[in-house]
């Protein structure tokens, strides 16, 4: 059911005296994007008729063919609460479309609503809840974002240890207002990092909520003189930061993942859906670990999981199942980052587990050990197998994997690998702090 309607929304412009409404979209890297128009445009956006130049937005398409418009999704409309309460400002979120009003292939948005269509036809509906872990750094005396940080709090500590409580407590309060619904915030285990967890719901709105997510909390975290930052790994020697992602099917309004007959109170569909990531993850990974910085978080000694497993006891392997069962059963895949792009990261998830459950795709049993303390000797033995260890790797993954490449579209598939190739060589040819100090003095 809709939340809002076209007569809502002007409705509610009028009211509240918004002046400013941002249009917004999602190019194929996970940035946030967006056109402003003024309240006197409101019809023609409304309409589908503003355009922007496609050729300037990274991964979308060459100079010849630059023409994109913007479709504004109602249901998006959303009144930004930090913003002047004269003159305010508002956005909608927006699918992006060719001239020949065909959705443009290279949307992350239209890729994932592509991956829940063909779930709907299956009768399910996908629900999505992400956890997503942040730091929080000062600024230096220009305002420009640095690594350095006063505290020295560790996991579920509070004020006064925890420096940043101030600054949580603001954003849960405007996250809120926001709508959404917070279910908790707290200190994470490295100092200056930060958890807020907002409640799952339907993929595609949570796609979006995690994009508004991140503007709103950078946006306030600028206001307490901090630098919000999604980077996974911004510190050596620290826990770097993770997006696990939590999903579960529904069909007929009943959770598909549940059942009380089984021994682990898992459905087959379950199990299902288990193998089919298991299958694909590999191929998934340059997606849901989309940086160089990505791969420094996926090391061993903080926690992150570098292996391909599952298990319902132990938090060591890529897939666990939490506690709750019944309507609160769910599959958490712990490898993805706050870098990840929302809608990607998404759409391969629940692409891999469709296909596991069309396929029956029975995956390996589960692993009650904690696999950072086997050795690689007994990993072997058990069919325990890494997870890609670098950029370099995962896009090579990703390229051989038919199926994955398929979910993104051949074009935005072979762009998408194109510019993190081209990252990759930037990376290369740096020479950074590391080498001066271990080299400058020696050689």
């Amino acid at each position: 059911m809709a939340r809002y309607t076209r007569a809502d929304i002007v409705r509610l412009i009028e009211e509240e005296d918004v002046e400013f409404i941002r249009l917004q979209f999602t190019d194929m890297f996970g940035t946030f994007k967006n056109v402003a128009v003024t309240s006197s445009q409101l019809e023609k956006a409304l309409d589908n008729q503003c355009m922007f130049d496609g050729s300037s937005i990274d991964g979308f398409v060459r100079i010849e063919e630059s023409d994109m418009y913007l479709y504004p999704d109602p249901d998006t409309f959303q009144i930004f609460p930090w913003r002047p309460q004269q003159g305010k400002v508002a956005r909608l979120i927006c699918d992006v479309y060719r001239p020949s009003k065909e959705p443009f292939e290279g949307d992350p948005r239209y890729i994932l609503k592509k991956v829940l269509a063909r779930a709907e036809e299956l009768g399910y509906t996908f629900y999505a809840g992400p956890e997503c872990e942040f730091f929080l750094f000062h600024t230096d005396d220009d305002g420009m974002p640095t690594t350095l940080t006063h505290e020295k709090a560790g996991y579920f500590d509070m004020g006064p240890v925890d420096l940043g409580e101030n600054a949580r407590r603001d954003m849960v309060l405007t996250l809120e207002e926001m709508g959404f619904e917070i279910e908790a915030s707290h200190h994470e285990v490295a100092p200056a990092q930060h958890e807020i967890d907002f409640r799952y719901g339907p993929a595609l709105q949570i796609a979006d909520d995690i994009m508004t997510f991140k503007l709103t909390v950078k946006t306030i975290a600028k206001r307490h003189g901090l630098h919000a930052t999604f980077m996974p790994k911004p510190r050596y020697g620290v826990n770097g930061s993770g997006m696990h992602i939590n999903m579960s099917l529904s069909r007929d309004g009943k959770n598909v993942f549940a059942d009380e007959t089984d021994p682990q109170g898992l459905s087959r569909e379950a199990y299902w859906f288990i193998g089919g990531i298991m299958e694909h993850v590999k191929g998934m990974t340059a997606l849901t670990n989309p940086l160089v910085n990505s791969y420094k978080r996926l090391v061993s000694g903080f926690e992150a999981p570098l292996h391909i497993a599952w298990s319902t006891t132990n938090r060591s392997p890529l897939i666990r199942i939490p506690a709750p069962r019944g309507e609160g059963t769910r599959v958490e895949l712990r490898s993805p980052d706050p870098s990840a792009n929302p809608y990607l990261a998404l759409a391969v998830c629940l692409a891999a587990g469709l296909k596991g459950i069309e396929e029956q795709t029975a995956p390996p049993p589960s692993v009650g050990r904690n696999i950072f303390a086997m050795s690689e000797a007994d990993r072997e033995a058990a069919g325990i197998h890494p997870l890609p260890s670098s950029l370099k790797e995962a896009l090579r993954e990703l390229e051989q994997d038919a199926f994955v490449m398929q979910v993104l579209g051949k074009k935005p598939a072979e762009t998408y690998i194109q510019a993190k190739r081209a990252e990759l060589e930037q990376y290369a040819r740096q020479v950074t702090a590391w080498e001066l100090e271990q080299y400058l003095y020696r050689i």
